[in-house]
């Protein structure tokens, strides 16, 4: 699906704290690389990488924007051996924007997408000292109703770098109903 496929804005708030949720366009895969950049212990990608999130997967990953600021960003795609798993890549929020729910705000979107209403599991990887990263997830299954398991996926090892911890799979559902909803 290409961006001129994707529907606009998903989500408008309105008030001092108005957020834009909307599909990533290329134009934003500078400001992507800046928020990943400004949201530790999230690994920092090439932009070329973030050029090809805010094409080749817009339909899957989706930006919050603020005073024509990227705050808040999620990036996923559909497994290609199994249409019916959504892997979230990476969930940054700004420092400005965090506390107020718009990862899980932004979460719902993805999953609320014409391209996600086959999804019956989500997928992504956490380190295991990230506990921002279990709540958010942890909250996700719990509203939902469904299971959320934890695998080891890659170890410490695999990395190269003695500073990187393992990343644990954690896989949450199955979710009922159209769009990954119950």
């Amino acid at each position: 699906m290409s961006t001129l496929d994707v529907k606009p804005a998903t989500s408008r708030h309105h008030g001092p704290d108005a957020v834009v949720l909307r599909p990533p366009r290329l134009a934003d895969a500078a400001g992507v690389h800046a928020l990943v950049s400004a949201c530790p212990p999230l690994d920092v990608n090439s932009p070329y990488a973030y050029m090809l999130v805010c094409t080749h997967f817009a339909a899957t990953s989706i930006v919050a924007e603020r005073d024509d600021a990227i705050v808040g960003f999620v990036s996923g795609y559909l497994e290609p051996e199994c249409q019916t798993t959504l892997f979230i890549w990476q969930v940054g929020v700004a420092a400005s924007a965090r506390a107020v729910g718009l990862g899980r705000r932004l979460l719902d979107a993805v999953l609320a997408r014409p391209a996600c209403r086959d999804v019956r599991h989500l997928e992504t990887t956490i380190t295991p000292s990230n506990e921002r990263s279990w709540k958010l997830f942890g909250s996700l299954a719990r509203e939902r109703g469904a299971a959320m398991e934890r695998f080891m996926l890659f170890d410490a090892n695999a990395f190269g770098d003695p500073r990187h911890e393992a990343e644990l799979l954690a896989r949450i559902g199955p979710f009922a109903g159209p769009h990954g909803g119950s």
